[in-house]
């Protein structure tokens, strides 16, 4: 399994910043999807992505493709596969899938087949079969069946890798640890300046930022993964990958890290998730209104993140809240450059500003922007979004 097919998965919109990540680890982008990214490697690199990678979901290692008209011919060929040369006959396996076959009605029929196929082949060779279940916290087969092509893989992950392990008390409608790391790699900071983040709600824009100042792969904070469970891991193998992570991670953030949010319970428990983050001691949390953020005047990036009316809010109560942005911006942020991310265009034309860029993302199924604004003196052109 020295040069097979990895393919990582992700949210939509996220695309270049996981091939940057790719490059940046020495591995070769073979070819993308609208959401996933393909390379070449073992088990090994399937390891080092699961450890280093801040925007990718899941680290999927191919197995073989082939073609099935129908679950008979895909038990079969299913069947045919070494699974005892990955999968102990005492471990657990579940299986998830992408399926969209015409003979396939409930893709929880598909997931069946599967399972049995994997779970005979290795009671006919071993005379033993693993359990399964839906748990992703050991061995996890992905089938991936579009009309007669199927692709299975064995998933490295488990859980997805968004599933940083930080977040213990979430707040309402949080941002997602694998889009927030997108967001800010977006901007450009890579933790040489200044990080302002009002409106910090759970605290995950400032916890991933601490992360990427300190030099500290996310990895690190996940004791567990699906490769752990497979035949062959190599423990060995993983903690000299752990080592020369930890060899890596500054002492501290160089810069300041500034989180602020009106209601004091969430900013205690971004502040009890940046504990558990380990970056507790680099970021400072406040109590204010969001206009009221302390800005050291270093220059640096200034990001929002505020309600948009999808889930939260009126749209009408929140058109005060973009214009209040604006001034923000205008009176206190001169010399930094201030970011707004937001699914909703008609608020983003109440902030009075026009936006420099206008990069797309995706929070779940709703598109959104991340707006870029140059904050210069006296500047106060009218948004054309």
């Amino acid at each position: 399994m020295q040069n097979n097919t990895i393919v990582v998965t992700c949210a939509k919109g996220i695309i270049p910043y996981l091939k940057q990540e790719l490059q940046d680890l020495g591995l070769p982008v073979v070819a993308e999807t609208v959401a996933s990214v393909m390379t070449q490697g073992g088990m090994d690199e399937a390891m080092r992505l699961n450890l280093f990678l801040r925007t990718g979901h899941r680290v999927l290692l191919m197995l073989k493709e082939f073609t099935a008209h129908n679950a008979d011919e895909l038990y079969r060929e299913l069947f045919h596969i070494r699974w005892e040369e990955y999968i102990p006959e005492d471990s657990y396996v579940c299986v998830t899938s992408s399926v969209d076959n015409p003979t396939i009605n409930d893709t929880r029929y598909a997931n069946l087949k599967c399972k049995d196929a994997v779970v005979d082949r290795i009671l006919h060779v071993c005379g033993r079969r693993p359990d399964s279940g839906s748990d992703r916290s050991r061995c996890v087969v992905y089938l991936y069946w579009k009309g007669n092509a199927c692709v299975v893989y064995l998933d490295t992950s488990g859980e997805a890798l968004s599933k940083r392990g930080y977040r213990k008390i979430p707040m309402k409608a949080p941002m997602q640890e694998t889009l927030a790391a997108a967001v800010i790699m977006a901007t450009g900071w890579q933790g040489r300046t200044d990080f302002i983040n009002p409106m910090c709600g759970s605290g995950t824009l400032a916890i991933e930022a601490a992360l990427i100042a300190r030099g500290k792969p996310p990895g690190l904070l996940r004791r567990n993964f699906a490769f752990m469970h497979y035949r062959g891991y190599d423990a060995g193998v993983w903690e000299a990958l752990r080592l020369e992570a930890e060899k890596m991670v500054r002492a501290k953030a160089e810069v300041s890290i500034i989180a602020s949010d009106i209601d004091p319970d969430t900013v205690d428990a971004a502040g009890k998730n940046a504990l558990v983050a380990g970056v507790s001691d680099d970021i400072f949390f406040d109590v204010c209104d969001f206009a009221e953020t302390d800005l050291p005047g270093h220059g640096g990036v200034v990001v929002l993140n505020p309600e948009y009316g999808e889930r939260l809010g009126s749209e009408e109560a929140l058109e005060q809240t973009y214009s209040a942005i604006g001034d923000f911006f205008k009176q206190r942020c001169k010399g930094y450059t201030g970011y707004i991310f937001t699914g909703n265009t008609s608020l983003a034309k109440k902030v009075g500003l026009r936006p420099k860029r206008r990069i797309p993302f995706f929070n779940a199924d709703i598109e959104c922007r991340l707006l870029e604004y140059e904050l210069y003196e006296g500047t106060k052109k009218v948004s054309k979004l």
